[in-house]
């Protein structure tokens, strides 16, 4: 049986987005090729390409011919370079194109799940499963109502200095439906389709000889409910100690701020400021300013959340491990962290760095793990991989949040050999990165 001598690693530029080519030379001669994501928030305007530039490349590395794609959350910057246009041109047309044998996504994504079901491992909750697409389907629900919101010809008035991060949160979490129906019946059978969760048998030696896939994440309800909540702060973070402790001491002020969905909302609309006296227009401005931070807080939590169903995949191939966690956030980690796979991190030799760098999404937890982790000339030193685009996410007012998050950028450069997608130049599509499996 063949066996893989090299694994290349095409990290695309598709500023805040994820699309990596995960291509296994055998010794054969023979290649396959994994598709890990496809999607974009904003190719950076110094980038003179789009997505179908992208998918035209991916067709070409990969002679063709696709062996797997994985989605491993449904967020837009993750997913929709697989949507469809009606001329059948477009950059998700291209994708179904090369016939995947495979496509892997989170046990959330089944879409004909049984009544009750909160993953495959089965539960004994009548409506868990159910509760969990339904609050999947509002969230997409919200994010679009904010869109739209923002949309309006009055807008906010005075125009809100944080608008830009509210629209770039609710667009990310709105329903990509094309893309969604595109990926669930691009490898034909529906039995070609796996929905994976923490711990579950994944087996594709059928597709990719001598390479084992582990399934990390993300757990299915009845393993955690964890995933449906997210901490606003941890010691597992990148923050300094004294921001930590701040942050933890008004944690349960911020949470009694929003209890309720929009409850400004109906007053926002109604009292615009063009119908009230001159001397009563600072409670439109007031009214307006409750409004946008209650729906920045919600789009916030509906980000986090879909994070958390994050697939988290680590292919191991002899004694070498290349590790995928998509937005994975702590939420999602914590259970694999605890349990016997948790060791499987311990010799990780290329690492892709969840959520584009995100103060939350490498807990420190799982960095510590990473025993070949050192400085510049270390044998055998770490791999990593980033995707991202400052100025986009995080960051607000100051906030210790932006993204990538400085001190885990400084920790990558300083104990990895560190490729980074915004260090491509305008005419370069990705960073090849080539690991020596043998």
């Amino acid at each position: 049986m063949a066996h893989p001598v090299t694994a290349t690693i095409r990290a695309y530029q598709m500023g805040f987005g994820d699309c990596f080519l995960l291509s296994f030379a055998y010794d054969d001669a023979s290649t396959r090729h994994i598709l890990i994501d496809f999607g974009s928030a904003g190719i950076p305007d110094k980038c003179n390409f789009s997505l179908d530039d992208v998918a035209a490349d991916i067709k070409k590395q990969c002679g063709g011919a696709l062996d797997i794609v994985v989605a491993t959350h449904r967020h837009k910057d993750h997913i929709n370079g697989f949507a469809t246009s009606a001329d059948g041109k477009g950059p998700g047309d291209v994708i179904r194109s090369l016939t995947p044998k495979r496509v892997i996504q989170p046990w959330t994504e089944a879409p004909d799940a049984p009544e009750g079901w909160t993953g495959p491992d089965e539960t004994k909750s009548a409506k868990a499963f159910a509760d969990h697409q339904s609050s999947l389907a509002s969230m997409q629900a919200l994010a679009q109502a904010v869109v739209d919101r923002l949309d309006r010809k009055d807008g906010f008035d005075p125009p809100w200095p944080l608008a830009d991060r509210l629209r770039f949160l609710g667009e990310d979490n709105v329903k990509n439906l094309s893309a969604v129906k595109n990926l669930q019946d691009m490898a034909g059978d529906p039995k070609n389709n796996i929905y994976v969760y923490h711990g579950c048998q994944l087996d594709l030696s059928d597709i990719l000889p001598n390479v084992k896939v582990h399934v990390l994440g993300p757990p299915t309800l009845k393993q955690s409910a964890s995933i449906k909540t997210f901490a606003k702060s941890s010691a597992d973070y990148w923050f300094k100690a004294q921001r930590l402790a701040k942050l933890a001491a008004s944690e349960g002020v911020s949470k009694s701020k929003t209890s309720r969905l929009f409850p400004g909302l109906q007053k926002a609309d109604t009292f615009r400021k063009t119908r009230l006296p001159t001397e009563m227009r600072w409670v439109a401005d007031r009214v307006d300013i409750a409004e946008q931070d209650q729906m920045l807080g919600i789009v916030t939590a509906l980000d986090s959340a879909m994070n958390n169903t994050s697939v988290i995949l680590l292919f191991e191939v002899g004694k070498k491990k290349l590790l995928f966690p998509g937005d994975a956030q702590l939420e999602n980690w914590s259970y694999a962290l605890q349990s016997d796979m948790a060791a499987l991190l311990n010799d990780v030799d290329l690492y892709k760095v969840g959520h584009h760098g995100s103060l939350n999404a490498t807990p420190k937890s799982v960095w510590q793990r990473f025993r070949k982790r050192g400085k510049a000339g270390t044998p055998q030193r770490l791999t990593t991989v980033m995707s991202t685009m400052a100025g986009k996410h995080g960051g607000r007012n100051g906030a210790p949040t932006e993204v990538p998050r400085i001190p885990l950028v400084n920790e990558l450069k300083a104990d990895s050999t560190l490729f980074n997608t915004q260090d491509l130049q305008p005419t370069e599509l990705c960073h090849t990165v080539i690991v020596d499996l043998r």
